[in-house]
């Protein structure tokens, strides 16, 4: 599975991967997906927000238990993040059926879509939809660089746009969500284990910061004449690190767009996204009221103006806790010691979901820390290892 899913949406030149939200790439992803559902036999369906399903079991049973996780990547991504989970669960299921288990309680696979809001700037687009945390009118507004729309892009990849919004009914389905992932962090390198459970996400959101000053020649322009947006998002991202090394919280520009764009022009807007998350809400504020109030001085004294527009946010994630001791229960029987719980402040859609039904999180030991790169990585040792504990709990869940 590995190896045929591997070459997707792959970059010759930086060996990332480019698998964004209803391109070309995505509809591979999509058919590799339904491929390996129709060769174990499972009901393969798309639902209206266009997330695929692979269900073992009648569905209109309830109760049911999910996983799986997303095939789509950041601009440049790993092979790992989401994948991994979306693999997993089908050779979990195969080790199941090895095993030679009953099932209780119907299974299902599942691949949400734009989960990494690469293209469309709004990460989890397919279970915010599900969920009813994104409305349909919302959605229909979202836009890529190109000024491509969500239903457009999806109407062009075959799909009817006309339907998506919130999916009580499918929701009312699921009894538990669990979601494997790669550790996007050194926790697990560090403490020894292959495979830890989540406790919580923690809360984050983007903001964009929009620097309007006036554009001007390069050559000609005294420094004392010039509005240089550019200059005061400078200062704005050195402050952004600033403010998040004193909360102990993490603060990120990383998407910027200037206008007119020209190596010889000073810039009449700069645009950057932050991305900024911390263990708890009043320590996210802090940190984004820190990085405004300074972007506002900076920008007052350059003669600049500023708007800042909220463009997404999630709120912390407390997994259940029920579901949680009962995936450390499973696993830790028979084990040397029990198995690690820890924090994240990536998202997932699992955290999205958590509100609507039961969810819980396994993470597999990322060795180097290092996530949404190339450099991303899981050794094979551990993703089998990953594949177990999913196998274990699943049986746990759906099979006693």
């Amino acid at each position: 599975m590995w190896r045929s899913l591997r070459p997707i949406g792959r970059s010759d030149a930086t060996g990332g991967y480019r698998r964004y939200a209803w391109t070309g790439a995505d509809a591979e992803c999509r058919l590799w997906f339904q491929a390996q559902a129709e060769a174990r036999g499972l009901e393969y369906e798309v639902d209206r927000n266009g997330n695929q399903w692979a269900w073992l079991g009648d569905p209109s049973r309830g109760d049911a238990v999910v996983t799986g996780s997303h095939l789509d990547s950041v601009p440049d991504g790993g092979a790992f993040d989401g994948p991994l989970g979306v693999v997993s669960a089908f050779a979990a299921l195969d080790e199941l059926r090895a095993r030679k288990v009953a099932f209780r309680r119907p299974l299902a696979i599942t691949n949400f879509g734009d989960e990494e809001g690469a293209r469309f700037g709004l990460a989890c687009v397919g279970s915010r939809l599900t969920a009813g945390k994104l409305t349909a009118d919302a959605a229909h507004r979202l836009t890529d660089a190109d000024g491509v729309t969500l239903p457009q892009a999806m109407e062009a990849a075959g799909y009817d746009p006309s339907t998506i919004g919130p999916d009580p009914e499918r929701l009312a389905r699921i009894g538990a969500f669990v979601e494997l992932h790669v550790e996007q962090g050194r926790a697990l390198d560090l403490s020894g284990d292959p495979v830890g459970i989540a406790s919580a996400i923690w809360p984050h959101g983007r903001w964009r910061f929009d620097f309007r000053g006036e554009a001007n020649h390069a050559g000609t322009t005294r420094l004392v004449d010039r509005r240089d947006p550019m200059l005061t998002y400078a200062e704005t991202v050195l402050a952004a690190r600033r403010e998040a090394e004193l909360a102990g919280a993490v603060a990120t520009f990383g998407k910027i767009s200037v206008e007119p764009n020209g190596v010889n022009a000073i810039p009449s807007l700069v645009r950057g996204w932050l991305d900024s998350r911390a263990a708890d809400q009043s320590t996210l504020d802090t940190v984004v009221t820190g990085i405004e109030k300074a972007a506002r001085e900076y920008a007052d004294r350059h003669g600049i103006d500023l708007d800042v527009v909220r463009e997404s946010f999630t709120p912390v994630v407390e997994f259940e806790d029920a579901l949680r001791d009962e995936l450390a229960t499973i696993l830790g029987t028979g084990a040397d010691q029990p198995i690690p719980v820890l924090g994240t402040g990536a998202g997932h859609d699992a955290g999205i979901l958590s509100e609507s039904i039961p969810t819980a999180m396994l993470f597999v030991r990322n060795p180097t820390g290092i996530s949404h790169s190339p450099a991303e990585f899981a050794a094979e040792d551990d993703c089998v290892a990953g594949v177990t504990a999913l196998a274990d709990v699943l049986e746990g869940l759906a099979c006693r």
